[in-house]
């Protein structure tokens, strides 16, 4: 009885740093199989790029920036390296593609669903940070 009591109702602190971890890496291997390893794979074969240009930089500098947030980043989330600076730069990625795709597509609450529950992961992770688990806590512990 007492551990469920303890599990309901004590702050556990090692729960929340695997909580973390668990969540760290869902978000950043999804990610990084169903958009970054594509968007990373296509600019190493040399394949010509067709993508939408959201913020007026260019279809090609928006494509890497893209291929940068959602194959690298998710890749630092995925090993707890730098990760408040990959979530930072993945909700700023998602950001733009939900506004995008809500006031310029106007796209319907079925895809801008997936595009919000993206986001709102990103940003609880850069507030967060990554926890216990990861390589960001090595490094500061070896700057002590």
């Amino acid at each position: 009885m007492n551990f469920i009591k303890n599990f309901l109702f004590k702050d556990g602190k090692s729960g929340k740093d695997v909580a973390l971890l668990i969540f760290r890496l869902t978000l950043g291997l999804v990610l990084l199989y169903g958009h970054g390893a594509g968007k990373l794979s296509a600019i190493f074969s040399g394949q010509e790029i067709q993508f939408m240009d959201p913020i007026g930089i260019g279809a090609n500098l928006s494509f890497y920036m893209a291929a940068f947030a959602e194959g690298i980043c998710s890749i630092l989330l995925i090993l707890g390296l730098f990760s408040r600076f990959a979530s930072l730069v993945l909700t700023i990625n998602f950001i733009v593609i939900f506004i995008f795709h809500a006031f310029i597509i106007k796209d319907g609450f079925e895809v801008l669903e997936l595009r919000f529950l993206y986001l709102l992961p990103f940003i609880a992770l850069t507030f967060s940070g990554a926890g216990k688990y990861a390589l960001d806590r090595l490094l500061s512990k070896s700057k002590n």
